[in-house]
């Protein structure tokens, strides 16, 4: 989807302390990008409308919301239509375990962070979710140790 904006490096600058931080005040994005306030703010909503900035999220400790195991779950379809990979992108996004899901290429359709209690409530998600599902043809869970999500961009492709 091409975007009907062009960021400059002060746009850029605006995401990259957006990134580390959605909920720095607007006072300091303009301080901190040497621009007025006002400047700051119509900059971030101009972005926010043309869908550069999608929405502004918390992140949340897994074990204060009881996820005492993440997974990342490989998943191979064992066909491929359009209608097929939509509803089961959809089934993905109604489960409450699913954190997040990429539907990618290679040798597997999807891969899907899934948050659970445990290694029962895994086995039983894994099973409800996926293995029963008539157009999965595989899966292969991997338990992750640790998560972390990298707050810093790559560099503004104008330079400097």
């Amino acid at each position: 989807m091409a975007l009907s904006i062009v960021l400059d490096r002060i746009d850029y600058a605006l995401l990259r302390l957006l990134r580390k931080n959605a909920r720095l005040p607007n006072k300091d994005l303009a301080a901190k990008t040497g621009i007025a306030p006002s400047t700051a703010l119509e900059r971030v909503r101009r972005m926010r409308e043309a869908r550069v900035l999608l929405g502004y999220h918390a992140e949340i400790a897994p074990a204060a919301i009881g996820i005492g195991l993440q997974a990342m779950v490989s998943v191979r379809l064992a066909k491929h239509s359009r209608a097929l990979v939509d509803c089961f992108h959809r089934h993905l996004l109604d489960l409450s375990e699913v954190l997040a899901c990429y539907h990618v290429a290679g040798a597997d359709d999807f891969l899907v962070h899934v948050g659970v209690r445990d290694s029962d409530h895994l086995r039983d998600f894994a099973l409800a979710a996926f293995t029963e599902r008539e157009e999965v043809a595989h899966i292969e869970t991997r338990l992750i140790f640790e998560f972390q999500r990298n707050v810093e961009l790559p560099p503004w492709p104008g330079g400097d």
